[in-house]
């Protein structure tokens, strides 16, 4: 099918002699037709960028979206902006399906396309842009008619994830035969939280090695009776040692927020880069927490964070390698260090804390979970992850080492804990970690 989308571009910069692009309505790139000559002549930055980068930037979406592209029902110009990197016109083709934008075709203009008639207002397109058009009315098939088979195994993949036990073997034949060979690979699930869910139609999957479906799910599923825990069979090791940095204070909570579920096929069970690269697209899709994040970005920065679950081979083993997956996603975004993708295995406690039932917080605790003391809680968490050493919580901290004391001096009284005792830092260390989920 990709290589229908390739003919159907190239049929379009044919017909109006110049370059092509395709990218779907989250602007993610699908084909992309010849540029002649030098490209430092033919392109600009938006357009190398989308290539190289398979995706454009949300300042860049956002920019071409005020021109109304999303409503537009025939071609239309956008203008050059050197100051939007944007250093050549384009006549954008919105790629539809019975009223609904699939994506878009866009045409570079180096100045020969000026006088060609788009259409509208009464005076008929150019014959070129109509037929451009129908190749457009074409691919705009194609992606609804990939988007209706993702959403069936997507459909699928929902209903074995949510299934109960009892009917695991069921759902788990149905998504074997949707999946046909695939089923027999090392799957992955992947899960992106929080994702948002604009509209009830269903986009086309992102064109990504190994990327077989994917669905969301409320957040009700986060908290199933068959979360993980430290007796997973999974066969969960420890995390990799190492110096951590001070942690941030903790995000707003997405417990009510929907995920995503993607499942990936592996080419061993030990190969988890395609499930990294779909974690990391899925990442930058602007439902993955309302916004795009830039190359490279802290994960502090980014709006949402994805998990990675055990690869199984059987697929009635999906529906606790996705809990697993939910919560390593849980983890990343309590921690930054994490994040933003996890790997179940390397959550360390976050395997036992993300099973434990959403409770209010231990009474000595409550009070230092406050917003007029985070100051003392982010020390006394320093203090505990440091495992008590006094010299590495303060050098984390950039603290003196006195006002170090002086602190845990008011954590202990406002919490009424002794921090010499092990049953009393295990409390905090645990409550407060709790208290990021």
């Amino acid at each position: 099918m990709r290589g229908d989308y390739q003919q159907l571009v190239d049929e379009i910069s044919a017909a109006l002699g110049a370059p092509a692009t395709l990218e779907d309505r989250d602007f993610g790139l699908i084909a992309f037709g010849a540029h002649e000559g030098d490209d430092d002549l033919v392109m600009d930055p938006v357009r190398t960028r989308s290539i190289l980068q398979r995706r454009s930037t949300a300042a860049v979406r956002a920019w071409f979206e005020a021109f109304g592209i999303a409503r537009a029902k025939t071609a239309l110009r956008i203008p050059p902006d050197p100051a939007a990197g944007v250093f050549k016109g384009r006549i954008c083709l919105p790629v539809r399906h019975r009223g609904i934008v699939q994506g878009y075709v866009w045409l570079l203009d180096d100045g020969h396309l000026t006088d060609l008639e788009l259409g509208g207002g009464g005076a008929p397109p150019d014959p070129r842009i109509e037929q451009a058009m129908e190749s457009a009315s074409g691919i705009g098939a194609l992606l609804a008619a990939e988007a209706r088979a993702g959403a069936e195994l997507g459909d699928l993949l929902r209903a074995l994830l949510v299934s109960r036990p009892t009917e695991r073997t069921a759902a788990a034949a149905a998504l074997r035969d949707g999946l046909r060979s695939a089923a027999d690979a090392p799957l992955l699930v992947v899960a992106v939280t929080p994702w948002d869910v604009p509209d009830a139609d269903h986009a086309p999957l992102p064109n990504l090695p190994g990327l077989l479906a994917a669905c969301v799910l409320p957040a009700a599923n986060g908290a199933a009776e068959e979360a993980p825990g430290p007796a997973s069979p999974s066969g969960a090791s420890a995390p990799p040692g190492g110096r951590r940095s001070a942690p941030v204070p903790p995000s707003r909570a997405t417990a009510d927020a929907p995920s995503l579920a993607a499942l990936v096929r592996l080419r061993s069970p030990s190969a988890l880069a395609a499930a990294h690269t779909v974690a990391e697209h899925l990442l930058r899709s602007p439902r993955a927490g309302g916004g795009l994040a830039p190359a490279g970005a802290d994960a502090r920065t980014l709006p949402g964070a994805a998990g990675l679950g055990t690869p199984v081979r059987d697929l009635a083993g999906l529906p606790p390698a996705w809990h697993e997956a939910l919560a390593a996603a849980r983890a990343a975004r309590a921690e930054p260090r994490l994040g933003p993708v996890a790997e179940w295995d390397a959550i360390g406690a976050y395997r036992l804390l993300t099973g434990l039932p959403s409770v209010e917080p231990d009474p000595p605790v409550r009070p230092l979970l406050t917003p007029a003391h985070s100051e003392l809680a982010r020390t006394a968490e320093v203090f505990l992850d440091c495992a008590g050493q006094a010299g590495r919580a303060a050098q984390a901290l950039g603290i003196h080492r006195q006002t170090l004391y002086y602190r845990l001096g008011r954590v202990e009284k406002l919490t009424g804990l002794d921090l010499d005792e092990g049953g009393d830092r295990l409390l905090l260390h645990m409550a407060l970690k709790t208290a990021r989920l």
